[in-house]
């Protein structure tokens, strides 16, 4: 049985003094051994795996974040994006740390102390609807034409409705969104604003701030979904690579 090539998934760069934790593990079935790629100052996070093996499953998108976030929490780290493989640790430190080592060793300095969070918040649909009504009188007339009908009968109503409502949901995500941006101002992040995932959802944004004011971030956050309750579920994640903001391409092989 001829045993297929190995090859070398390549997650993110890092300082070169960063060293894996004993437990940490890479893509693959079994699960590849995580280890660093040094070139001066900085490093690459790698595993082998075989080169024939197709990558793109649940568990290696989780595999490569994990490794990524959990790196970034108490490192800067570059992420590569998804997939980046290359031929051999040869190759990851002449073609990707040498060839692009002045880039990567300032982007890293950029990122020294800093991580990546995601503020996401999704409105509860009643108490939206119910605000909006509240202050469209166009939109709770048709409310009224449709209650009770057959839906074929108040067609156009309802679509003219269904249209006022997008509108009015796209104009308050604005203002909320612009709401969060305000209320974290006072940690000087950089913003990264997402497109809605769904069409309820109230605030997306990516934000890169300073590890040390984590809990700041938290608290300002609780207060804002305080004040929000029963209106909008809002959620902190992170932190996490700076995927918003940095993220690269390895070389092809």
């Amino acid at each position: 049985m001829t045993t297929a090539p190995a090859a070398v998934y390549v997650y993110g760069i890092v300082p070169a003094d960063v060293e894996p934790e004993s437990n940490a593990i890479g893509v693959g079935d079994p699960p590849g051994k995580v280890e660093v790629v040094r070139h001066g100052e900085i490093a690459a996070l790698i595993s082998t795996l075989e080169s024939d093996r197709p990558l793109g499953t649940p568990d290696d998108l989780t595999t490569h974040a994990e490794l990524l976030d959990g790196s970034a929490a108490v490192a800067p780290v570059l992420p590569l994006r998804f997939g980046a493989v290359m031929t051999d640790a040869e190759a990851v430190e002449n073609e990707l740390l040498e060839a692009n080592e002045n880039e990567f060793r300032s982007a890293l300095e950029q990122l020294e102390g800093r991580a990546q969070f995601v503020i996401r918040g999704r409105y509860i649909e009643n108490t939206i609807l119910r605000e909006l009504l509240d202050e469209n009188d166009r939109a709770a007339q048709l409310r009224d034409e449709i209650r009770d009908k057959p839906e074929d009968a108040t067609r156009n109503a309802r679509i003219a409705l269904g249209e006022l409502i997008n509108q009015a949901i796209e104009a308050k995500r604005a203002e909320d969104t612009r709401r969060v941006v305000s209320e974290i101002e006072r940690f000087e992040p950089l913003v990264n604003q997402r497109d809605p995932s769904h069409e309820e959802e109230a605030v997306h944004i990516a934000v890169l701030v300073e590890l040390a004011r984590q809990k700041e971030l938290e608290e300002t956050l609780r207060g804002l979904g305080e004040e929000w309750d029963g209106r909008v579920e809002l959620n902190l994640l992170g932190p996490m690579a700076a995927y918003d903001f940095v993220t690269k391409r390895a070389p092809q092989e």
